[in-house]
């Protein structure tokens, strides 16, 4: 069995309503994200001797989530603070992004690895999310 894993890059802004930080307010990060995959080699084919081509896994990541998440604001439609932040982001042509979760990095690495595993039928293992360069989150099943 081999594991393989590519790195992405995105921002985004959130906060933690009724944190009791200052990440209650509006703030961003620049994330790293590290998706790890876990297979066999292929047999034959224009894949053989790969788990999965890098660039296949490149744009998978790119359309399930990079290019729905960075650069927005990404906010628990559960709150109501939060979606009346969101609700004037949109009336002012910014990108918003909404989960029915609290917007921590375990949450997020935890719905990441569920939208590439079950939507997009990708073999992930792992799921590794930095919030910041020290601190990051390790999702698997």
């Amino acid at each position: 069995m081999f594991k393989i894993s590519k790195e992405f890059s995105f921002d985004m802004a959130h906060l933690l309503d009724n944190h009791d930080g200052k990440c209650q307010n509006l703030h961003g990060h620049t994330y790293k994200l590290q998706v790890e995959i876990t297979g066999d080699l292929h047999e034959n084919g224009a894949k053989k001797a790969m788990v999965m081509d890098f660039s296949d896994l490149k744009n998978t990541v790119k359309k399930a989530i990079l290019d729905p998440m960075d650069h927005a604001f990404i906010y628990d439609q559960t709150s109501e603070r939060e979606s009346k932040i969101s609700a004037l982001l949109q009336e002012l042509n910014s990108k918003t992004f909404a989960v029915p979760f609290r917007t921590t990095a375990e949450e997020m690495a935890r719905f990441i690895f569920n939208r590439l595993k079950y939507d997009e039928k990708l073999a992930v293992s792992a799921i590794r999310l930095w919030e910041t360069p020290t601190s990051f989150c390790e999702y698997s099943e």
